[in-house]
């Protein structure tokens, strides 16, 4: 046994500083190798997860959650541990079960105040704080069979919980984001939701994740998340609305503990009832499909196949006429038709065919021509060029547009390949109330157009407008609102001041004429949780929207100091990389605002600096995809993998790694002094157990700096030696027992829990986690006045 104990302690202390374990959603803690007959421990590589797939089932509000994980050992030997599961918080286990390869074994389940104590107890011995995230959580134990060297493990877990709804909103949540553990990106993950309710489901959201909805019927939903080698850095949460009238849901955040920013964050979804009295409003088609020469082809028969899906997708009372433009522009007719005539018009569009020149401005002036202003009215323009003929000069056509069209015309463009005026088109959206989309070479142009039109064909209510009473409020986007339509929704952030109750009142046109939806007694917190909260992910998805915003502008308009140095501030706060902010991960110093001015200054010489860019090609396009995605996020993107090391995010607060201590993007090293806490000290754990956020903040390493309140608290990693040695516990079987179904087989007296190894571990030397939602779109391009 002393050889055991003396192998067990070198083996902990030599691997110090090389010895990560294996973790995810269900984390695995592997023994160290012990070989009698070696001089020196035996090296010990992580275990890596080659999938992490997810089914969820909830039927009236019960869900059912079954996750499906496959770990592999790469070592030359094989090796067994523990299994730690942190269950989601406010769950109610009502039946457990765990399986290791289709065979059933014995767990523990540990409620928060165990669970909290053997987080502390690893935390102490590892002198690695990465499990204090999960302090205010239960968790699942178990032990694991052997894994065989270059073998793998497939662990199944299944648990039930009931979803509360609360004015009409359900949220679910699984705690993916503890995939940030993972050393290397797992090949495949996956979150399928099957939802089945008694009363019709209006709104589904996921401010956390892009997900994709099948809507089965009013009362089933599919909504599923998939990604391929990747590091999930969050929790996946989801939320849908049910009932019978229409959804209006607010979700709101306010971090207590944000001593400069007391300013509150609101998410508000938006869904017209799917019941057969709501009646679409008619409305007025307009396509304008470019026919010139460089359309010939696939191009041309793809928008031809769009047209006439467009048309055979008519209401009987909407309207329509197609305008084809080459050198000249050909109308099918000469006024706006009735859906009656579709046949007589696929028929003209199977007619047509591509040569010729662009003329964009008389294209686009005719078919404003033909919108009468007491109609909601659409057009929808498809080029692939640039203007060659006619009005050449982008500003003159914009202007002319300005001038001409009428105020309720809504203009969605379309930009087939990389020969299109990024500026041009960018433009005649923003300014009627429309949306730019680019079909870039690969991508099919029909199912772009055939999807698009989908969403807009039915409108129930245009010209939205929001009224929050006394209520102060900011920021909102998008901006200006969309129109609403059966079977979608629109998801609005913004910001407010103060919070309270308040009444909301949703404005709009029905067929010419204004109408008020009133909701009475909409809550706006004053005071969240802590930033841990499921809500706090609104902050980080109004930020992506607003900085989108602000690129467009200066793309547009050309480069101003005032946004810049806002795009700055904001991209530092929440962490999201721009074409302005490469510094945050090239930055090692903090930044605060001496370093924040001297790089607006910077940034704003390099535009003076520069020549007027092009606004068509590759990098335009891509360029412009990019800014349009941040304005129009519905998640906070992902953050491109090499930044991983550098930023990460813990509910709303941005973390900085600054020479090796991770900073609050909001510290200020010139204005505010730090309150030390030494690391794993009695202050330290007093702290996390008592502060929840404080917790998941110190879980980024030994060394932080955090805001919380007009208070800053920096924990250091010196002199502090009480740290307990690594107390071996005795060897378990591997044998398989019996599954366990309920917690109170569980804790029987008759299926004990087997004897723990977890503080049998060797140091860690610091688990890698993920970072906020994050993307690069490329160096910044404007188009000079």
């Amino acid at each position: 046994m002393n050889k055991i104990l003396i192998a067990i302690f070198i083996f902990a202390t030599s691997m110090a500083l090389s010895y990560e374990p294996a973790l995810a959603d269900g984390i695995i803690i592997p023994d160290p190798p012990i070989c009698d007959s070696c001089p020196n421990p035996l090296p010990l590589s992580q275990l890596s997860i080659r999938y992490h797939h997810v089914t969820v089932s909830i039927k009236d509000q019960i869900a059912t959650t079954h996750v499906d994980q496959v770990f592999f050992n790469p070592n030359e030997w094989e090796i067994e541990g523990d299994y730690v599961f942190p269950i989601p918080q406010d769950a109610t286990i009502s039946n457990f079960v765990l399986w290791i390869d289709g065979i059933p074994v014995e767990g523990e389940i540990l409620d928060a105040e165990k669970a909290r104590q053997t987080y502390e107890e690893i935390v102490s011995t590892l002198r690695d704080p990465a499990l204090l995230e999960y302090s205010e959580q239960d968790a699942v134990r178990a032990r694991i069979f052997p894994i065989p060297s270059k073998g793998e493990r497939r662990i199944e877990l299944q648990y039930s919980q009931t979803l509360m709804a609360e004015n009409g909103l359900v949220q679910y949540i699984y705690p993916l984001g503890t995939e940030k553990f993972s050393i290397d990106p797992l090949e495949s993950v996956s979150i399928t939701v099957d939802i089945h309710s008694k009363q019709p489901i209006r709104a589904i959201y996921s401010p956390s994740h892009k997900i994709s909805v099948s809507r089965e019927s009013d009362f089933s939903i599919i909504a599923g998340y998939e990604e391929q080698d990747v590091l999930p850095d969050q929790d996946f949460s989801l939320i849908y609305s049910i009932g019978e009238s229409e959804a209006f849901h607010l979700l709101s955040f306010r971090d207590p503990t944000d001593f400069y920013d007391p300013d509150g964050f609101f998410l508000l979804l938006l869904a017209p009832a799917l019941q057969e009295s709501t009646r679409p409003i008619p409305k007025d088609i307009v396509i304008v499909v470019d026919q010139s020469g460089s359309m010939e082809g696939e191009k041309f028969e793809q928008a031809q196949q769009a047209m006439r899906y467009i048309l055979n997708q008519l209401n009987p009372q909407d309207r329509f006429n197609i305008i084809a433009f080459s050198t000249g522009v050909d109308l099918y007719a000469q006024d706006l038709m009735p859906a009656s005539e579709i046949d007589e018009a696929i028929s003209w569009v199977n007619r047509l065919s591509a040569g010729g020149s662009t003329d964009i401005n008389r294209a686009l002036l005719e078919a404003a021509s033909l919108v009468e202003d007491t109609r909601t009215s659409y057009l929808i323009f498809l080029t692939d060029g640039l203007p060659t003929v006619g009005e050449v000069e982008s500003e003159k056509i914009i202007s002319n547009m300005l001038n001409f069209a009428p105020e309720n015309l809504s203009l969605f463009a379309f930009g087939v390949g990389y020969d299109v005026d990024t500026y041009l088109l960018d433009s005649l959206a923003q300014n009627h109330h429309g949306t730019s989309t680019y079909v870039v070479p690969g991508e099919a142009l029909d199912e772009s157009l055939s999807a698009f039109y989908n969403k807009i064909s039915a409108p129930v209510l245009t010209n939205l407008n929001l009224d929050f009473g006394d209520l102060k409020t900011k920021d909102i986007y998008p901006h200006p609102l969309p129109d609403l339509f059966v079977g979608s929704q629109i998801a609005v952030v913004g910001r407010y001041a103060q919070g309270g109750i308040v009444d909301v009142t949703l404005s709009g046109s029905v067929n010419g004429s204004n109408k008020d939806f009133i909701y009475p007694a909409q809550v706006f917190e004053q005071k969240s949780e802590y930033f841990g909260d499921p809500a706090s992910q609104i902050p980080s998805l109004w930020a992506t929207r607003k900085i989108g915003y602000l690129l467009q502008q200066i793309r547009l308009n050309g480069p101003d100091r005032e946004i810049i140095d806002e795009i700055v501030q904001l991209s530092i706060r929440y962490g999201i990389v721009t074409p302005y902010t490469s510094y945050l991960v090239t930055e090692s110093s903090m930044l605060g605002i001496e370093e924040q001015e001297r790089i607006v200054s910077e940034e704003l010489q390099k535009f003076n600096d520069l020549a007027t860019l092009p606004t068509f090609g590759r990098g335009a396009v891509e360029q412009a995809e990019g800014q349009n995605s941040l304005a129009q996020a519905d998640s906070a993107p992902a953050a491109p993998y090499e930044a991983h090391q550098k930023v990460r995010t813990i509910g709303s607060r941005t973390f900085i790694d600054s020479n090796g201590v991770w900073t609050d993007t909001r510290f200020d090293p010139q204005q505010m002094e730090t309150i030390e806490i030494a690391f794993l000290s009695e202050q330290y754990f007093s702290l996390a157990r008592n502060h929840p956020e404080l917790a998941m903040v110190f879980a980024l390493g030994s060394e932080v700096i955090v805001i919380s309140g007009d208070k800053t608290y920096e924990i250091i990693n010196e002199g502090f030696a009480d740290i307990p040695s690594p107390v071996p516990t005795p060897h378990v079987s591997t044998q398989a027992t019996p599954a366990v179904s309920t917690p109170e087989q569980v804790h029987s007296e008759t299926n004990p829990p087997k004897p723990s190894v977890v503080l049998t571990l060797p140091c860690m030397s610091g688990l890698v986690f993920a970072l906020l939602p994050m993307i690069a779109i490329g160096a910044a391009g404007f188009r000079r006045k």
